[in-house]
This record gives structure tokens, C-alpha cells and sequence, in this order.
């Protein structure tokens, strides 16, 4: 087996198909295939599932898949690994938020890199927090802010604070006092879908108060929540009281929810592979900025965790 190999295999499970991960490897589709036989062969597994409609990973190919991502990003950090040791931190830093920090983080970051850490690149990914903490694990994330219930094994974790939950309203929807959660239930709801950690923790308040949740729609999806609500056709729960920073949805207003709910932020790394000094550098920016900003409107209804606390 050579590296190559697991280069192809990668992109072939991501391409979903042999033709379409020749084209972007820009190798002939035969050769392709046959060094994916090769590769099965070597294994003595089927990796693959091939059908008219393409391919996808087989139990044993998904292992592989997951295996193989981690080595080639670890190749792939090499050059900048080396050049770090120098003194001079460089390379690129794949940092994970959920959907409803990235506004208040994004710039700030940016700009604290350009700053301070002018040889290090920033790939931003966004997202809901199961998915963002399976790219950790998977090691196409390196560091990950992510809201959570309860802790999950497998992963560093850092926690940063504590975020109250708000409903979210439509414009013109003015409400002073907090709402409780037998008037919620009565609103049309946009909510995430079962398995989102944010839907988990609404579902357990709502059981415990003898509330049935009756969602008129679902998303894992940021964006398709906040226009749900930006049209007035619905409201939404989330980890967020202002909104003055999310482009287009200024107006969205707020109102806290009593008894409070709340979700805890934390920041996540893989607990089996360390972190590179581009990384680590970026990982203390971002504890630094945080920590000074939890009484800013950009963390709204954000509450300071002290070390050891749950």
C-alpha cells in the first residue's frame, strides 16, 4: 500500500463515485479502480459499495475512511509542523463554531490573527454541534466550539460559559417579561430536529414541566431557522439573545425564557491526536478574546464558568 492510495480511496468515498474523483484527481478511471481493487485486495475486505447510483463505504471502507482522513491531514500539517519548531508558527488551523457564535467570533478572530499570528491560516467551518464534533474526531477539525448538555468522551474539553436560551420573534413582535414554557408551546415553532443537543435539552425541560412539543417545523440549520422567523412565520429557541450582529436579521428581537434554560459552551479537541503550535496558538487567541468579552452584547445572556465548575 502506498499513501496515494488512501489520497484516492478519500476522495472517491467523498466524491460518491469513481468518475467524479477521477476528474478531481485528474487520473484515468480505470487506473483509479484498479488501485482500489489492489487496495481491497491488500485488506482482503470490501471497502466499497458500488452501485448505478455510485459508491459508498462499506463498514470496513467507513473505518478506513475515518483512519485514512486522519494520517493524510497529519501529512499534510508536516511542512508547517517543521518550520513552527523554528520559532516562526505557522500553517492552516481548521476552527469549528456553531452557527449561532460565529458572528460574534469570526472577525475578532481574524483580526487577532492577522495581528498576532500573520503565517497562520484560519479555514473556518460552521455548523450544528454533533456535526462539528464529528469533524473532530475525524481530524477535519481541529478545534471546535460546541454547545453541549453533558459532557461526551473522546474529546479535550475546555469549557467557556454558560448560554442562556432565548426565543427568538419575529419583527414587531415586542415583549418585555420572560415567557414561560406552557406560552411557547402554544406559538409556532422552528425547532431543531431530535438528535440536535439544543432539541435534546428543550424536549427534557418540556417533558419534566408536562409540555408536549409540537414543532410546526424542524432544522438543523441556522440560517433556515432564522428566516423562518425573520418572515414571521414562526418562532425558534436559541443559545443567542441579540441578533444585531447577524447580517440581515438585525430585527429579530428576544425574549428569555423562565425557568431559565440553559446550554453549556465548551471547546473541544481530539483527545487522541495533540494539537499543532499553529493550533495551540490559535486555541490561547481564542480563550483570551472570549474571556474578555462574556459581559459584551455579543455574548448576551453568556454566564462565566469558573475552572472546575460543571
Amino acid at each position: 500500500m502506498q499513501f496515494r492510495h488512501l489520497r484516492y480511496f478519500a476522495k472517491i468515498v467523498e466524491a460518491g463515485s469513481f468518475s467524479r474523483a477521477a476528474a478531481l484527481i485528474h487520473i484515468a478511471q480505470p487506473a483509479l479502480s484498479k488501485q482500489i481493487a489492489e487496495l481491497e485486495d491488500e485488506f482482503g475486505v470490501t471497502l466499497l459499495h458500488r452501485s448505478a447510483r455510485g459508491v459508498t463505504p462499506t463498514v470496513a471502507g467507513e473505518v478506513l475512511y475515518q483512519e485514512a482522513l486522519k494520517l493524510i491531514r497529519h501529512v499534510d500539517d508536516l511542512p508547517s509542523i517543521v518550520r513552527s519548531s523554528q520559532g516562526d508558527v505557522q500553517g492552516v488551523v481548521s476552527f469549528g463554531m456553531a452557527s449561532t457564535v460565529a458572528p460574534a467570533l469570526t472577525g475578532k478572530m481574524l483580526e487577532i490573527c492577522r495581528n498576532t499570528l500573520p503565517h497562520v491560516t484560519l479555514r473556518f467551518v460552521t455548523g450544528d454541534s454533533l456535526t462539528l464534533r464529528e469533524k473532530v474526531a475525524a481530524r477535519a477539525v481541529d478545534l471546535a466550539i460546541v454547545f453541549e448538555d453533558e459532557p461526551e468522551g473522546g474529546f479535550t474539553r475546555e469549557v467557556l460559559f454558560r448560554q442562556r436560551l432565548y426565543l427568538a420573534n419575529p419583527k414587531g413582535s415586542k415583549r418585555a417579561l420572560p415567557i414561560s414554557l406552557s406560552e411557547i408551546s402554544a406559538l409556532p415553532l422552528v425547532l431543531p430536529t431530535p438528535t440536535n443537543v439544543l432539541r435534546r435539552v428543550l424536549d427534557r425541560a418540556f417533558a419534566q414541566a408536562n409540555i408536549t412539543l409540537r414543532p410546526i417545523a424542524e432544522s438543523d440549520l441556522f440560517d433556515v431557522m432564522l428566516s423562518a422567523v425573520e418572515t414571521g412565520l414562526g418562532h425558534a429557541v436559541m443559545p443567542k439573545g441579540d441578533f444585531s450582529d447577524v447580517p440581515g436579521h438585525q430585527d429579530i428581537g428576544t425574549t428569555p425564557i423562565e425557568p431559565p434554560i440553559y446550554l453549556t459552551a465548551c471547546l473541544v479537541t481530539s483527545q487522541d491526536v495533540p494539537l499543532t503550535q499553529a493550533a495551540l496558538a490559535v486555541e490561547a487567541a481564542l480563550l483570551t478574546f472570549i474571556r474578555g468579552q462574556l459581559d459584551k452584547t455579543s455574548f448576551h445572556g453568556a454566564e462565566w464558568v469558573e475552572p472546575g465548575q460543571p
